[in-house]
């Protein structure tokens, strides 16, 4: 855009993205080279990680951008929203907010429950309806969806992490300094996944997390109680807001379900999944049963989330979900 008088004046883009995911980096990496190589060249892109929380998942005052952009996460019927890319099953909290996508005309709002990735989603959208396509993304995206849709070989490639994806997967799961998230996507803008993972910022912080990652197999090793196809554990007092949510798997491979409990200081938070490699094959939609606690994901992993101190009431839903998901005898 231009001033009165005449000088240019960069366009600021706000990109609000699933937060410590590694689809949600992914897909704020790839909307960003999209769109400033087909929107406006020379933008000015600030990143704001989004949590599912109990009630509305945002702030007004995180619209701040000339643009606005959310990815991998739930609708919102902001006025100022320009753009917004999700898969999830569970894509609108209410719906009223549903039917305010519907009646929207921009052409800059889409959603593919079907797309095992965001990133991968945006990618096709950009190509197909701007004409964008970038092979430097190839691998982001490949690994994308490998890592958003659990197309692992085994549980032991996912937990054990040889991969420099899996290892980064892993730097941004754990990663609280959401400036530094930042910095990561800028990375993922202009050099290759290994470029990334090999560099000082990432090594730095690689170390004491792998460390961390192992001590948390440790305890949900310990606290893991596996019945009738279903394994849970409570990470409550632990310090462990979140994990590796192949980790269950990696130790009970006999099961088809996984729901855990843990507390942070924002939420209270139900993680359901589902094994892809079990014995005995899933036949629950995972989203529909978190959905009917305040939740929601896709058919095969979900989460509920309540307030920090709903500790009980998670507890009362947890054991509900459990009893839901084991097998009969």
């Amino acid at each position: 855009m231009f001033c009165p008088q005449g000088f240019s004046v960069s366009m600021k883009l706000r990109i609000l993205y699933h937060g410590n995911c590694f689809d949600g980096v992914s897909s704020a990496a790839i909307f960003t080279k999209f769109y400033q190589a087909k929107i406006a060249p020379g933008a000015e892109v600030a990143y704001t990680p989004t949590m599912h929380r109990a009630g509305n998942a945002f702030d007004r005052g995180q619209f701040d951008g000339d643009d606005n952009a959310i990815v991998d996460f739930k609708y919102c019927p902001d006025e100022r929203l320009t753009w917004w890319f999700d898969h999830h099953q569970s894509a609108f909290l209410t719906p009223e907010d549903e039917a305010h996508f519907r009646a929207d005309t921009s052409g800059k709002k889409f959603l593919d429950t079907k797309s095992a990735s965001c990133a991968e989603f945006i990618a096709r959208v950009a190509k197909d309806k701007f004409g964008f396509e970038d092979e430097s993304l190839a691998e982001l995206i490949h690994w994308a969806h490998i890592i958003d849709g659990a197309f692992y070989e085994s549980p032991a490639q996912c937990v054990e992490l040889r991969s420099p994806a899996l290892k980064l997967m892993q730097v941004i799961e754990g990663e609280k300094d959401p400036e530094f998230v930042a910095e990561i996507i800028r990375m993922l803008t202009a050099k290759t996944l290994d470029a990334v993972v090999a560099s000082d910022p990432i090594q730095t912080r690689l170390a004491p997390i792998l460390e961390q990652h192992w001590k948390t197999a440790e305890i949900i090793k310990e606290r893991a109680r596996s019945e009738r196809g279903v394994v849970s554990f409570d990470l409550v007092g632990t310090g462990i807001e979140g994990y590796n949510k192949f980790i269950p798997y990696y130790y009970h491979p006999e099961v088809t379900y996984v729901v855990s409990l843990s507390q942070s200081s924002y939420r209270t938070k139900i993680s359901v999944g589902s094994n892809p490699w079990a014995p005995r094959p899933r036949t629950h939609n995972i989203a529909e049963i978190c959905e009917r606690y305040g939740g929601g994901g896709h058919a095969v992993v979900g989460a509920v989330s309540l307030a920090p101190d709903e500790l009980d009431l998670g507890r009362k839903y947890t054991q509900e979900i459990i009893e839901e998901l084991r097998f009969e005898e």
